[in-house]
């Protein structure tokens, strides 16, 4: 069957940067650009739908000329927001990790930005005619209440998503971090030394096209010949198979800090491709 497809390149941990600042720059006028989003929204489209849900059934009728004008608005700024949330979604890095940083990040933007411009149209809401009851006399419901405090719960909901997002942002940013001072850490003192693949298994998954291997491999350390299994992402011609050569980058002093690159001088890797290769048909 086919394999998973993942959207992101395979990482290379000694190239492997912090977000640093891209983020921050493209995250002020994302969540700009969302607030704008929020405030037309608001009293464009949800300000509109309130009043005909409450008691007025022609909200939209020959007046509707500046909630027109505001849709038209909300439909540019929705479009020049969700273009800065995409460029975001790459700001975090060239890598699945960067990218779920990315992403976090855009959507801390979104909930800010929405809460923020819904939350400046508090005061321009349009009243309804009548407050607990349809005209004429018919009283209001239960979710006609929810939606007579619409104004408040929208940025509210906002909000609290954007409180949840900046820690869930944080926790990505820490760990991360971590794992770019490991990787940095293992490629500036590390010793490098070939190993051979005894044994190689196809995670079924693909990034950006290339294939997820799970390999065992032997390789010679200061404390004799040692066995590791490790997952790495190779082009499709330099896919390890059993008795090929890699590159193995290891720290003496923490055994479970490994690295698996494939050697590029093995003829012998890529002899395999119909093992994972996805069917035609």
């Amino acid at each position: 069957m086919f394999g998973t497809f993942e959207f992101g390149l395979p990482e290379d941990s000694r190239r492997a940067r912090r977000p640093g600042l891209r983020l921050w720059l493209l995250g002020v006028p994302t969540t700009l650009a969302w607030a704008v989003v929020g405030w037309s929204g608001a009293l464009g489209l949800l300000d509109g739908f309130r009043l005909m849900s409450l008691n007025r059934v022609d909200a939209w009728g020959a007046d509707a000329g500046p909630a027109v004008s505001l849709v038209l608005l909300f439909s540019i700024s929705i479009t020049v927001a969700s273009s800065l949330g995409f460029a975001m979604l790459w700001g975090g890095g060239m890598s699945l990790r960067g990218m779920g940083v990315g992403f976090r990040a855009s959507s801390l933007a979104a909930s800010l930005g929405i809460a923020l411009g819904s939350g400046a149209a508090i005061p321009s809401w349009t009243p309804p005619e009548a407050v607990g009851k349809r005209l004429p006399s018919e009283p209001w419901t239960d979710v006609d209440w929810v939606v007579y405090y619409e104004p408040y719960l929208v940025p509210a909901v906002a909000g609290v998503t954007g409180l949840v997002m900046i820690m869930v942002l944080g926790r990505a940013f820490v760990t991360k971090a971590e794992a770019d001072d490991r990787a940095q850490a293992l490629a500036q003192t590390g010793r490098q030394v070939m190993g051979t693949v005894l044994g190689v298994e196809f995670t079924n998954v693909w990034v950006m096209g290339n294939p997820r291997f799970t390999v065992q491999v032997r390789f010679p350390a200061d404390e004799g010949e040692r066995t590791v299994v490790a997952t790495m992402i190779t082009p499709p011609l330099q896919a390890p198979t059993r008795g090929s050569t890699v590159k193995v980058t290891y720290d003496p002093r923490d055994p479970d800090s490994v690295r698996i690159d494939p050697d590029p001088a093995d003829r012998a890797a890529g002899g395999n491709l119909g093992a994972f290769l996805p069917p035609l048909f």
